[in-house]
């Protein structure tokens, strides 16, 4: 039997920078730590929407050391901390309680097999790609200088940290064969030749991609494996676009619809019992657009892709009103509703990469939270 590792917040944040990069969040959002400390030891992870003081209870209730939570608890630079406000007496009661807190907002919203890809997969979209331009200057080229034999021990301990991935292929690299030179000064201990002697050895020139935020990572497990006492290697920031990230997505359903069955379709899959929505209810609904949240700002590439439908949240009154000048379809299916769904989801994506590190971490779903907005 496998022993189970024990973790600290650290290793939780390292993996959530994986899985939904810091760098893809918005620049006005502020993911990822909010309050706690690094170095504490997680046994268990309540995962929730907002961290409010209900989910600080919760934790407490259940003994979680930390909170993961999609909307940051801390938006804007604070300028007191006091519980007379609502972001003040969490955070107090999350001190006092030893818990600490993270949030994944607009970095899950844009990751791959993030928020949209999630609500694009309950509303039964498919094919789906980002309806946000492709993010560019996500990844990094490293080139290093191997001696020959030894090439395929650092090759698979980059590739092991995550490098060398490329759409759907992984361990992606390439490599060519050279004469590297150098001299060791005195106090050297080269792996090849003798110091102050010129030295000319047959190297292999290995080279892969990195994403950035597995940068240092790839670097680090590199510089371990490789057999010389300095090693010379390059990073170069590249332009690639990421074709697989960004905000919204735009697919198709199996099968052509009616605007009204469709919209009985998002009810059932987000558990609505009622919505809003713009255009003819015998519409014909075949590619939509998805964008959790308020996601109106993708209206016009949505439209310009030929997205017959496109649902959302947080509809204003004049861009309802240019939708169905344009003959685009709206549902407005709520902020809580097509966000909420990244507690489960979120939840099934790290019990199964706490499985796959031996992780000795629990899972908590909050299942009490309400949305604020009620129809009466």
């Amino acid at each position: 039997m496998v022993k189970q590792k024990a973790v600290c917040l650290a290793d939780i944040i390292g993996l959530l920078n994986r899985l939904c990069p810091p760098d893809l969040a918005e620049e006005w959002d502020n993911v990822g730590l909010q309050v706690g400390d690094l170095s504490a030891k997680i046994g268990k992870i309540l995962v929730c929407l907002d961290a409010e003081e209900i989910a600080i209870e919760e934790a407490r209730r259940h003994g979680a050391q930390l909170i993961i939570s999609h909307h940051p608890l801390i938006f804007k630079p604070l300028k007191r901390l006091s519980p007379t406000d609502m972001t003040g007496r969490v955070l107090f009661q999350a001190i006092k309680e030893d818990i600490a807190v993270v949030s994944a907002h607009t970095n899950l919203d844009r990751a791959a097999d993030g928020l949209n890809d999630w609500l694009a997969e309950r509303l039964g979209v498919k094919d789906c790609l980002p309806l946000e331009s492709p993010v560019e200057g996500h990844y990094y080229k490293l080139i290093v200088y191997v001696p020959l034999g030894h090439e395929n021990q650092v090759r698979d301990a980059v590739l092991a940290a995550g490098a060398g991935h490329i759409g759907a292929y992984d361990y992606c690299s390439f490599s060519t064969r050279g004469t590297g030179t150098f001299r060791g000064s005195s106090g050297t201990q080269p792996f090849i030749g003798t110091p102050g002697d010129i030295e000319a050895t047959e190297e292999v020139r290995l080279e892969t991609i990195v994403p950035a935020p597995l940068l240092n990572k790839a670097v680090s497990r590199m510089l371990k494996a490789h057999p010389y006492e300095e090693v010379a290697y390059d990073l170069i920031p590249l332009a690639n676009e990421r074709p697989d990230v960004g905000l919204g997505r735009i697919g198709y359903l199996d099968k052509t619809v009616s605007l009204q069955s469709f919209a009985e379709q998002v009810k059932a899959a987000l558990q609505l019992s009622s919505l809003h929505l713009v255009g003819d209810l015998a519409q014909k609904i075949g590619k939509v657009a998805v964008c959790g949240g308020t996601g109106m700002s993708l209206f016009a590439s949505a439209a310009r892709r030929g997205a017959d439908c496109l649902v959302t949240a947080d509809i204003k009154f004049h861009e309802a009103q240019r939708a169905r000048s344009e003959g685009v379809a709206l549902i407005d299916a709520g902020h809580f509703a097509t966000e909420q769904i990244m507690v489960a989801e979120l939840s099934r994506r790290l019990k199964k990469e706490f499985y796959e590190r031996q992780f000795d971490v629990e899972i908590i779903e909050m299942t009490t939270e309400n949305n604020p907005l009620v129809v009466f």
